[in-house]
C-alpha cells in the first residue's frame, strides 16, 4: 500500500517560500534606500575576501610542489591581495574604489569576450544580441572606472529592484503552493471529514 501524504518538509514548503519572498523584498527596498550601506558593506567583505584569499596564496606557495615560476606566482598574487586587503581596512573608500574597480574589470573582461566570439563566429545564433551585450559589458566596465562610487550606487539600487520583484514572485509562488497543494486548508477540511 502506498501513501498519498506529502513528504513531512513539503507540508511547510509555501511557508519557507513566503518568508524567503517577504526577506527578499525587505531586504531590496533596503538596499534601494540606502545603496551606501550596502555598498560598505560590500566594501567590507571584499577586504576581508582580499585577506583570506591573500594568506591562503601566500601560504600555498611555499607548500606546493610547484616549479619556481608557479610558487613565484602565487606569491606574488598573495601578497599583492594582502596589501589591497591592507589598504581596504585602513580607508574604507579605497575598499569602495578597488571593490568598483574589480568589478569593472569583470565587465570589461567578459565584453570582450563576448563581442569578440561573436565577431569571430558568423554562425553564432543570436550573434547581433551577443555583440551588444558585449559592447554594453564594455561601456558598464568603464563607467565603474571612471565614476567607481556612482557606478556602484546604480549596480546596488539595480540590485534592490531585481531583489523585490525576486521576493513578490516567491510570495506568490508561495501563496499558490499553499492554494494547490494537497495539505493547504481544503485538505484538512477534506481529511476530517473523510
Amino acid at each position: 500500500m502506498q501513501s498519498t501524504a506529502a513528504p513531512s518538509m513539503l507540508r511547510y514548503l509555501w511557508i519557507y517560500t513566503v518568508v524567503s519572498g517577504v526577506l527578499a523584498v525587505l531586504f531590496g527596498v533596503l538596499i534601494f534606500i540606502r545603496p551606501g550601506a550596502a555598498i560598505i558593506v560590500t566594501a567590507i567583505f571584499f577586504g576581508a575576501y582580499l585577506l583570506v584569499t591573500g594568506i591562503a596564496q601566500v601560504v600555498l606557495a611555499f607548500s606546493v610542489r610547484s616549479s619556481f615560476g608557479g610558487r613565484a606566482l602565487l606569491f606574488i598574487s598573495g601578497a599583492a591581495a594582502l596589501v589591497l586587503a591592507v589598504l581596504c581596512f585602513i580607508n574604507l573608500s579605497n575598499s569602495v574604489d578597488l571593490l568598483a574597480i574589480w568589478i569593472g574589470i569583470g565587465f570589461i573582461f567578459r565584453g570582450v569576450a563576448t563581442a569578440m566570439s561573436a565577431f569571430s563566429d558568423k554562425s553564432l545564433p543570436g550573434r547581433i544580441w551577443e555583440i551588444i551585450v558585449g559592447i554594453l559589458s564594455v561601456i558598464a566596465g568603464i563607467i565603474l572606472f571612471v565614476a567607481p562610487l556612482e557606478g556602484l550606487v546604480a549596480l546596488t539600487q539595480v540590485t534592490g529592484i531585481i531583489l523585490v520583484v525576486i521576493g513578490v514572485v516567491e510570495v506568490i509562488a508561495g501563496i499558490r503552493i499553499r492554494r494547490e497543494s494537497s495539505f493547504g486548508p481544503t485538505a484538512r477540511v477534506r481529511d476530517t471529514v473523510t
